[in-house]
C-alpha cells in the first residue's frame, strides 16, 4: 500500500467547480447532507458565486473541504480505502484528512470548518494583513528579513516555496526589497492565517472541538505540525485546532511521504496545488489530481496498479 491521498487547503476552489459533480446524483445528494452539516449554500457556491464570493474564507473553507470529502468516498469506492497508505491535509483539508481517516465524522468535519472559517474571518478582520509566497528564496536569509519586518512564515511548501503573512505595509516591504534572487506574490487571501492573528480563532475552534465524537484514525494519517504520524485521534484534532496560529509543515509531509517509500499521490477535489507541489518536491512521483468525476479512472488506476505491484 503505497498511494497516499491529499486533500487541499484554501485557495484551490475557483467559480462552477462543483459543476460537474452535481451532474450525477449520487455526489448532488452527498453534497447537499455536507451543507446542512455546515449552514452554507455549497451548491450555489460550487456553480454560480463568483471568484470573490468564494474567496471569502468563510465560504471558502467548507467548500474545499466538501469537496474533498465528497471526491474522497469516490476515489475510494470498490473497497479501494484497504488499499491505500494513508491520508494527509494541507491546512483546512486536515478536517477533510480527518473525516477520511474516520477520526471524525463528516458531519463533525464540516461543523468544525465552517465556525473556523468564520472564526478565521472574523480574526482577519481585527488587522489589515494579508500573505505572500516568496518563492526562490535562500529560507535562512528570508526567515531573518521577516524576523525584522514583523512577518511569519506561514506555509513551508517545499520545493523552495514558503508563504509568509503579516501586516500589508511589512508585506509590501517585503515585495520591494525582496531577498536574493527571490520572487515575491502576492496572494488573494483575506488575513494572515497561520500567525500569530489568528490566535481568537484558536481558541473559537478548540471549544467547539470538544463537542466532537473523536476516534483514532483508521487510515494512517499525517499532520502539518511537522510531517509526522499520528495515531491518536483527539492529538490529531489538537494539532489542527492550534495549527490554526502556527505554519503549515507541507514541506516535512512531503519528506515523510518520500522517506516512508509512498509511490504515487492522489489529490482530492478542488484538486491541482498540492499535485504541483509535489511535482517540485518529490520530483518523478506519479500522481493523480481529482478535479472532476473523470479523473476518478486514473485515481482508481493508480491505487490498483500500485496495489497489485
Amino acid at each position: 500500500m503505497t498511494v497516499v491521498i491529499v486533500a487541499p487547503g484554501q485557495g484551490s476552489q475557483t467559480p462552477g467547480f462543483l459543476e460537474p459533480w452535481l451532474a450525477e446524483p449520487r455526489f448532488a445528494a452527498h453534497l447537499d447532507s455536507l451543507a446542512e452539516a455546515s449552514g452554507v449554500d455549497l451548491r450555489t457556491h460550487g456553480t454560480v458565486s463568483d471568484a470573490d464570493t468564494i474567496r471569502d474564507t468563510a465560504v471558502a473553507q467548507p467548500l474545499i473541504v466538501a469537496a474533498s470529502i465528497l471526491s474522497l468516498a469516490a476515489v475510494l469506492d470498490g473497497d479501494r480505502r484497504a488499499k491505500v497508505a494513508g491520508i494527509a491535509g494541507h491546512s483546512v483539508g486536515e478536517l477533510a484528512a480527518a473525516a477520511g481517516a474516520g477520526i471524525v465524522s463528516e458531519a463533525d468535519a464540516m461543523r468544525l470548518v465552517a465556525i473556523r472559517g468564520r472564526a478565521m474571518a472574523d480574526a482577519a478582520s481585527l488587522a489589515a494583513t494579508g500573505m505572500s509566497a516568496v518563492i526562490g528564496a535562500d529560507e535562512a536569509e528570508l526567515l531573518a528579513k521577516l524576523d525584522v519586518l514583523g512577518l511569519e512564515p506561514a506555509n513551508f511548501n517545499g520545493g523552495g516555496q514558503i508563504v509568509v503573512a503579516g501586516a500589508l505595509d511589512a508585506l509590501a516591504a517585503l515585495q520591494a526589497d525582496p531577498p536574493a534572487g527571490a520572487r515575491v506574490i502576492p496572494l488573494q487571501v483575506a488575513g494572515a492565517f497561520h500567525t500569530r492573528y489568528m490566535a481568537p480563532a484558536v481558541e473559537t475552534l478548540r471549544s467547539a472541538a470538544a463537542d466532537a465524537t473523536v476516534s483514532d484514525p483508521g487510515l494512517r494519517t499525517w499532520t502539518n505540525r511537522d510531517g509526522s504520524a499520528v495515531s491518536s485521534g483527539a492529538e490529531f484534532v489538537d494539532l489542527l485546532v492550534g495549527q490554526v496560529a502556527s505554519p503549515v509543515r507541507w514541506d516535512k509531509t512531503m519528506e515523510t511521504f518520500a522517506a516512508e517509500g509512498i509511490t504515487g499521490l492522489i489529490e482530492l477535489a478542488p484538486a491541482g496545488a498540492l499535485v504541483g507541489l509535489a511535482k517540485r518536491g518529490l520530483k518523478g512521483l506519479p500522481t493523480v489530481a481529482v478535479k472532476t468525476p473523470d479523473d476518478l479512472a486514473a485515481a482508481h488506476a493508480l491505487i490498483d496498479q500500485e496495489t497489485a505491484a
